[in-house]
């Protein structure tokens, strides 16, 4: 009988185990989208739209900076590298001309 005792405490150490690591791995979850796939769509969806937007509004902020320092580099007058930039910074000025 000790023996018994002891296997069933050891199973129930391993199940408590069990559902501790699955409950870490949010498997309530899992199985909450695959068994609502419009929900899973719509959060994926919703995922996607702030990757989106986070990726254009930081590609702009960036984009702003480096045509800031392009400017100031510019502005110190360096002689070959003041001329080169000039050129990409009087190009992105029409464009943005051109596309109002």
């Amino acid at each position: 009988m000790p023996n018994n005792n002891q296997l069933i405490n050891n199973l129930n150490k391993k199940i408590d185990n069990m559902s501790l690591k699955m409950e870490k791995l949010k498997f309530v979850d899992y199985v909450y989208f695959l068994e609502h796939p419009r929900k899973m769509l719509w959060a994926n969806f919703i995922n996607g739209l702030a990757r989106g937007f986070g990726i254009a509004i930081g590609f702009t902020i960036l984009g702003a900076i480096a045509i800031y320092i392009l400017n100031v580099i510019v502005k110190i007058n360096l002689p070959y590298i003041g001329e080169f930039i000039s050129d990409i910074v009087k190009i992105v000025q029409s464009s943005m001309q051109k596309a109002r």
